[in-house]
């Protein structure tokens, strides 16, 4: 008989307010009142450029003909992530956004943890290298537990590739986060507090920067990098990120 994760206390760092873990399996095996989720390059810092312009983005997991007809029935624009004009996956491409706007955001890595999150009952937040603060900020007044899930990328065969990107994203908000941490969580913040003083040249050199930068999307790794920049805080709220903050824009 298969074990599952309820038979296994010791799997969902219970006996600490902030947990770590990685990818879709880890954001159900790990549950608290909040997850966040961390996927730096690039979809959460999309996220966070949309909402924090006052966009509502909506997650999508797949990047198929369902994403149309999906993005139809939200009344949004479907991100195109080959597009060279318009919104797409980039997050730059998102600074034309406003006040009002709805967007559909196909990832299969981001947006399926934030479902699989949201399916388990927890508030689900997006947080990047630009809003780590301030996601940690809002957490502190709001959250009693709270799991950070580095998203990941994916091996050719579909298992979790983990992505020190992500790995380091994570650690940067759980920097900012009160609370007894998990040593999961505690190793994370080690991680980001030795990788901060350089952050833009680790970024820029892992395999995910690598890639990144051979794609054409410096620009994309050079926003991605720039720490607390964005004071926003998406929320998942009706199937899309909106702003946490209410009102406020950047």
């Amino acid at each position: 008989m298969t074990v599952q994760p309820d038979e296994r206390p010791w799997l969902r760092q219970g006996e600490w307010d902030v947990r770590f873990e990685w990818g879709p399996t880890g954001a159900a095996a790990v549950p608290a009142d909040v997850v966040v989720v961390v996927d730096v390059l690039r979809f959460t810092t999309a996220v966070d450029a949309g909402v924090g312009r006052g966009a509502m983005v909506f997650p999508y997991r797949w990047r198929d003909a369902s994403a149309r007809d999906f993005a139809d029935r939200a009344g949004a624009v479907l991100a195109d992530p080959g597009a060279a004009v318009g919104p797409s996956l980039s997050p730059v491409s998102l600074l034309q956004l406003g006040p009002g706007d709805r967007l559909v955001l196909p990832s299969p890595n981001g947006s399926t943890c934030a479902a699989i999150a949201d399916d388990h009952g927890a508030t689900v937040l997006a947080a990047c290298l630009r809003n780590a603060a301030a996601v940690g900020s809002w957490l502190n007044e709001m959250a009693r537990s709270v799991t950070v899930i580095a998203c990941g990328e994916r091996w050719e065969d579909e298992s979790l590739r983990p992505s020190l990107e992500d790995h380091l994203g994570a650690g940067a908000v759980i920097s900012a986060l009160s609370g007894a941490r998990s040593p999961e969580a505690q190793a994370a913040a080690d991680a980001w507090a030795a990788a901060n003083p350089s952050i833009a040249e680790v970024i820029a050199e892992c395999v995910s920067g690598r890639e990144a930068i051979a794609r054409g999307w410096e620009r994309d790794v050079g926003f991605a990098v720039d720490v607390n920049a964005s004071p926003a805080v998406p929320i998942l709220h009706d199937g899309g990120f909106v702003d946490a903050r209410g009102d406020a824009r950047q």
